[in-house]
């Protein structure tokens, strides 16, 4: 039986020593006809794996070459050799199947990530996307243990929607109808009732407002799950297609939402600290290495491991908008005209550079910021009393910015109808939405933390390309 192998993970946890073994994996290394490392994916540590010489064939020794995958039944023996416990001495060896060495793209050597991204498909072989995706699963896994710790009830939102949850408009069709016969109406647009639902759909920017409809029933939710965005932005920040974190609840107000955000990130960096630290630590050593290429003020202040201890051990700063604008006004950044985007004063949107800014230069750690400008931000965020800003909140994070979008929600029935009439969202479309706030309206509140930005933050790399498996980009949907 297949299922009767030992993960190498589990070899190097537990004391198999004088136990015969049956392991499977992909060669990395094959060495002097006599060394293996062998690898399955449980872990980033190679298991030596050593060969009896004059016990195998020359027909065999040649197809152990790089990725081929083995099955190897051997003893497990103490080692001599230096940075490993133990190593298996081989009794057989089984092919499953081979590799040609010659037209394999990922040879034992170092790789650019950009070679790697064209790759997608054998990236997971190597020790960083091992070590990346494994974080991924783990961060992922104590996403929903958290929530469920917290007794909040788990939302599936619907991917295919009717509605713009932003409002921003950079949205995918989605349609049923022939490219080459599209049904038009009298005046020339495009018979959506022809189509599959009968009306114009799209792809998910959020599941916020249905969201929303849960939690003013079932009290605490979250979704989980992908977004789109058809943004025109080939950056090392965005992605066509993302994963998405909501919460929505009941009863809660922006400072209930803030603390949430903040106990929700800590909690999530202490699972992978706790659980995923040889990964992190080969991510930490692979940064610092890459950091030395750089000028010494690109470089981080801080470690991985020791920014995110730094995380976890610090209360996240927490500011105003208007309190940043003047912060960044006064800074020799924006005196000596260093930002991109000038800072313009209350009303501007902030830029990437101007969190990292904060984050980074002034406060050195995460922060928080509160009560923006309401022309900036989206429909349904409660109004201020100031008639100027909205209670919306923002975590920004060391190295790539916004972390964090969330707000309390307006509950007002009136506000909210105003607001929507301002900002031209037909109330029709939403009229289910605004249902909420007629029957029963609570104050309630919410963010959106985006996955991937997440990822990034907790693995040091620093292109969200990488830390998704097949990422889609503009012009890019391969694998």
């Amino acid at each position: 039986m297949i299922n009767t192998r030992v993960r190498i993970k589990e070899l190097f946890q537990k004391d198999f020593v004088g136990k015969s073994v049956t392991v499977m994996g992909w060669v990395r290394t094959f060495r002097n006809n006599q060394f293996i490392a062998l690898n399955d994916g449980s872990t980033n540590t190679n298991l030596q794996v050593v060969l009896e010489l004059n016990k195998y064939d020359d027909l065999l020794l040649k197809r152990i070459t790089t990725s081929a995958a083995i099955k190897v039944e051997g003893l497990v023996v103490e080692s001599l050799g230096k940075g490993q416990k133990i190593e298996i001495k081989t009794n057989s060896i089984e092919i499953f199947g081979d590799s040609d060495a010659e037209k394999y793209p990922l040879q034992p050597k170092k790789h650019s990530l950009e070679f790697l991204r064209e790759n997608a498909h054998l990236r997971f072989r190597t020790s960083t996307f091992g070590s990346v995706f494994r974080i991924r699963h783990s961060l992922a896994f104590a996403i929903h243990q958290f929530f469920y710790e917290k007794g909040f009830v788990h939302i599936h939102t619907p991917i295919i929607t009717a509605s713009d949850a932003e409002g921003a408009g950079e949205m995918f069709k989605v349609t049923a109808l022939p490219f080459d016969k599209t049904p038009r109406c009298e005046d020339g647009s495009v018979n959506f009732k022809e189509d599959f639902f009968g009306r114009a759909t799209n792809l998910t920017v959020s599941g916020q407002l249905e969201g929303e409809l849960a939690a003013t029933a079932l009290g605490e939710i979250y979704t989980f799950g992908p977004t789109f965005r058809a943004e025109n932005s080939n950056t090392a920040r965005h992605l066509a297609e993302f994963w998405m974190i909501e919460p929505e609840m009941a009863f809660c107000d922006l400072e209930d939402n803030m603390n949430l955000a903040e106990e929700f990130i800590k909690y999530i960096i202490k699972h992978a600290i706790d659980f995923n630290r040889e990964d992190l630590d080969f991510l930490a050593t692979r940064l610092a290495d890459e950091e030395k290429a750089l000028p010494q003020d690109k470089r981080s202040e801080m470690g991985l491991i020791e920014k995110l201890e730094f995380v976890l051990n610090n209360s996240f700063e927490r500011i105003t908008y208007s309190e940043a604008i003047e912060i960044l006004k006064e800074s020799n950044y924006n005196k000596k005209k260093k930002f991109n985007y000038p800072i313009t004063g209350f009303g501007m949107d902030l830029q990437s550079e101007h969190e990292r800014y904060l984050v980074e230069k002034h406060f050195k750690k995460p922060v928080i910021l509160r009560d923006y400008p309401k022309e900036i931000k989206a429909f349904y965020m409660r109004q201020n009393d100031d008639g100027k800003t909205v209670a919306a909140m923002d975590i920004l994070a060391p190295g790539i910015g916004e972390i964090v979008g969330g707000s309390q929600r307006e509950e007002r029935l009136e506000n909210l109808e105003t607001r929507m009439k301002e900002m031209n969202i037909p109330e029709k479309e939403l009229w289910w939405y605004l249902d909420t706030r007629k029957f029963g309206t609570v104050p309630h509140a919410g963010f959106g933390l985006g996955f991937e930005r997440m990822v990034q933050f907790v693995t040091g790399m620093t292109n969200i390309r990488d830390v998704i498996a097949f990422p889609r980009t503009p012009k890019n949907a391969e694998f």
